[in-house]
């Protein structure tokens, strides 16, 4: 079997973190599998899977290291990594590397070796110094904020590439303005926002720091107005979701995974080489098999990939006749999912009423940039 592209995420630490953020999905999925954690990566496993992979790929392989906290695996995992990739690269396909951090660890050495090897980091930071430190303490229950915010400083010294990763909570929703803004002010110019995961078995908007989607819808409209003053100043800020579907307006496919219409299977590894179809599906019922021990092609076709991706591909009713359907195209499937129950996406009503808001925006901006 071969591939011309193939995007992999490894999770070289399982579950394992140095923060104890309050609303963890990866903790509250991995509590649902009969082994929580499979600890720390073996160099052999990393070896036989970086291997088969660039075998598999025929033009690019993107892989993409997460966590739990993955800079826990420690910086000569992913020297060795390196070292891995021009080993088995024969073909000479472009490799890229990214991993998605707390930044806890990171420190000079860190930097230099991020830099010298063009890895793109996403830097999680939830707003403001208050939301985030009741969110996101370490494992000591101590305030992280100060801490992450020199990270991103230190980032920005070695000239690494790096984006912030924000959780959209309860606390956070209100504060759209104030955390673009503080954002900008930072040098902070490439943005993703998600929605916060209630527990996957919780019943929706149960805790106290869960989303609404009357709150989402607040938080979208608010920051979508901050960011399309700032596009027609031709002071631009990449938010991922805008600038996604700001492209599906020009003819562009969207790269997020929630607004492709459909659920693919991906390659998600833990620790133990185990393969996964999705990060926020990391469960037994779904394990697609070892890749470190499996042909590619029969994890793909196995029984959780494939179950994965039929009860994904179930469409609503509603969805079929909804106006924005173009735009929204049904949304991640953890969001469709309620209990194991999948159907319409949690927050359908705070999509339907962003998209009439931004709409035509979206549409006059796409014609602007589409101008010869």
């Amino acid at each position: 079997m071969k591939l011309r592209h193939i995007n992999i995420m490894i999770k070289p630490a399982s579950g394992n973190c140095n923060m104890r953020c309050r609303y963890c999905f990866y903790h509250d999925v991995s509590e649902l599998r009969e082994v929580k954690s499979y600890g720390i990566m073996s160099e052999e496993t990393l070896e036989k899977i970086v291997k088969k992979v660039l075998e598999t790929a025929e033009e690019s392989c993107a892989f993409v290291f997460q966590g739990g906290e993955p800079t826990l695996a420690g910086l000569d995992y992913f020297r060795s990594l390196v070292d891995f990739q021009k080993k088995y690269n024969t073909k000479k396909i472009e490799v890229s590397n990214s991993i998605q951090t707390n930044g806890l660890k990171i420190d000079e050495e860190w930097a230099e070796f991020l830099h010298e090897n063009h890895f793109l980091v996403g830097l999680s930071i939830d707003g403001t110094k208050d939301i985030h430190d009741r969110l996101r303490p370490d494992a000591a229950g101590k305030e992280t904020y100060n801490r992450i915010y020199r990270t991103a400083q230190l980032l920005k010294k070695y000239q690494v590439e790096f984006n912030i990763l924000t959780v959209i909570t309860r606390q956070s929703a209100r504060r759209a303005y104030k955390i673009y803004h503080q954002y900008k002010k930072n040098g902070w110019r490439y943005l993703q926002f998600i929605p916060c995961l209630d527990p996957y078995e919780w019943e929706r908007g149960s805790s106290d720091y869960s989303l609404t989607p009357e709150l989402y819808t607040e938080f979208l409209k608010t920051l979508f107005d901050e960011w399309f003053a700032d596009q027609i100043k031709g002071d631009s800020v990449y938010i991922r979701y805008f600038d996604n579907l700001l492209g599906i307006q020009m003819g562009v496919e969207p790269e997020s995974c929630g607004l492709m219409g459909r659920c693919i299977p991906q390659l998600v590894i833990e620790a133990d080489g185990s393969a996964y179809p999705c990060d926020f599906y990391v469960m037994d019922e779904y394990r697609m098999g070892n890749l470190a021990e499996e042909p590619l092609e029969q994890l793909m076709q196995s029984e959780g990939a494939l179950r994965f991706a039929m009860e994904s591909a179930q469409p609503e009713e509603k969805c079929k006749t909804c106006r924005f359907g173009y735009l929204c195209r049904g949304g991640c499937r953890r969001d469709r999912d309620d209990r194991g129950a999948v159907g319409l996406n949690y927050y359908c009503e705070s999509y339907q009423e962003f998209l009439a808001y931004a709409e035509k925006n979206l549409q006059a901006l796409a014609e602007y940039y589409s101008e010869p």
